[in-house]
């Protein structure tokens, strides 16, 4: 059975690939835009980071 990190973990994993794919596939975004995604991109990795020690843990 899955534990709650581990689904977490895949989670933000598939928003992660959301934001990737939204970025990889549009060529007129804004700098707001990109800002915003670059952000959001480093709350994510900062988030799975932390899950993948906690489950080391």
């Amino acid at each position: 059975m899955e534990s709650k990190i581990d689904k977490t973990i895949e989670y933000y994993g598939i928003k992660k690939k959301e934001i990737l794919d939204f970025v990889n596939t549009h060529n007129n975004l804004t700098i707001e835009q990109i800002i915003e995604s670059g952000e959001a991109l480093g709350v994510l990795e900062y988030k799975i980071t932390a899950l993948e020690i906690a489950k080391e843990n």
